[in-house]
């Protein structure tokens, strides 16, 4: 069994952060988990076996998360919700780990990526002239965690609103921030009238990992 990190947050709802590392088979898998069968027949129309295993771990980690059997479904945009409890979901996942973090009042929204890939196309794509500014200020071997922090970021955040058609370079704003192995975030969302929104986020590194997570 390979749950990596259950972190009970320190706000007055009880909110929730689960990660498991993805160590198993996934036959291994299967045996641990309790899948739905309608949703073990969707998991087994999968082509990647990568894929398969991430979707059976989140379902591993939800068992270690919750006492009772939960229904895990998805609305029409992708989100995800549980049929059977009033808990607020968000999950992300890896081809090593998937994570999640549970609210039972709040939105909320969390992304995880590894810090093997190459982020440099998100500053193009997803950063604002001021958000790139403070990328070049930093120093290159430093460079790629600290892009890969903004687009978690503004992936969580754009998970927790939950709407079609976000620019990630104009709507979502991080402030500067110094990096270390975990921290704060503050995020503006700017919706299409104009009006903003401010966020905190929360963000951890490990195992060349960055995980960030929002509460609405």
């Amino acid at each position: 069994m390979a749950l990596y990190l259950i972190k009970d947050l320190d706000d007055d709802y009880h909110s929730r952060v689960g990660v498991w590392q993805i160590t198993e088979s996934e036959e291994e898998l299967r045996a641990l988990a309790s899948v739905p069968t309608d949703e073990l027949e969707e998991i087994s129309y999968i082509k990647s076996e990568s894929l398969r295993k991430q979707k059976l771990a989140v379902r591993c980690l939800l068992d270690a998360l919750f006492e009772e059997k939960v229904y895990l479904s998805h609305h029409d945009n992708g989100k995800p919700y549980i049929e059977n409890s009033a808990m607020n979901i968000s999950i992300t996942h890896t081809d090593r780990y998937v994570a999640v973090i549970l609210n039972p009042t709040d939105e909320v929204g969390i992304d995880c990526e590894s810090l093997d890939r190459d982020f440099s196309a998100v500053k193009k794509k997803a950063l604002s002239e001021d958000e790139i500014e403070e990328v070049e200020e930093s120093g290159e071997e430093q460079r790629n965690e600290q892009l890969a922090i903004y687009w978690c970021a503004k992936e969580a955040v754009y998970k927790m609103i939950s709407q079609y058609g976000v620019d990630f370079a104009e709507q979502i704003e991080i402030d500067d921030f110094r990096m270390r192995g975990e921290g704060e975030l503050v995020a503006t969302f700017t919706d299409k009238d104009g009006f903003e929104e401010e966020y905190e986020l929360e963000y951890m590194t490990f195992d060349r990992h960055v995980l960030v997570w929002v509460i609405g």
